[in-house]
């Protein structure tokens, strides 16, 4: 893992005033921390998709991005900004419209040494230009319509990452 610091939050996400090293949020039971899923749409009414490349769940179908806010000497960086640095990492998106948080939920589950110990906020924005998926991040990725999308993910579940399935029912109320 890298020497990304992250935020410690509590259920509801607020700060805890902690900060930790990102290792320490995802070994043994973790701690709870800040992360963001980003999930684009464009004007076509579909949404991005890609198959994401994890040490648990690899290659199955997840949301446009994921990352977490990072602590720095200059501050934290926003929610927004996080979302912007992740999609110009693992996209070379640099340049999206109507960015917003649409809800969050908390996510935790142990895979061996590893875990996932997080409170997501769920970011949507629109985008509609051309697409360099990082092959460091991900297999391959498609423009899905979101109902298409919606139905699909509860009808076949395991083709998916767990927290896009968590963020799909929020998108589904609210997105």
């Amino acid at each position: 893992m890298d020497k990304q610091i992250i935020l410690a939050v509590d259920e509801d996400g607020k700060f805890s005033g902690e900060y930790i090293p990102k290792e320490v949020g995802h070994t043994g039971e973790g701690k709870r921390h800040l992360a963001i899923t980003v999930l684009l749409y464009n004007n076509k009414g579909q949404v991005l998709l890609q198959k994401r490349k994890h040490k648990i769940f690899d290659n199955i179908w997840d949301i446009t991005g994921a990352t977490h806010p990072l602590h720095a000497d200059a501050g934290d960086e926003s929610l927004e900004e996080a979302t912007r640095r992740c999609l110009k990492i693992e996209w070379g998106i640099r340049e999206i419209r109507k960015i917003r948080v649409i809800g969050s939920f908390n996510y935790f589950a142990k895979y061996g040494k590893y875990c996932e110990n997080e409170h997501c906020a769920i970011m949507v924005g629109e985008y509609n230009g051309p697409l360099n998926l990082n092959p460091e991040v991900g297999y391959e990725y498609k423009w899905m319509d979101k109902s298409e999308f919606l139905q699909d993910i509860e009808k076949n579940p395991k083709k998916y990452s767990p927290w896009t399935i968590k963020a799909a029912k929020i998108i589904k109320q609210n997105g």
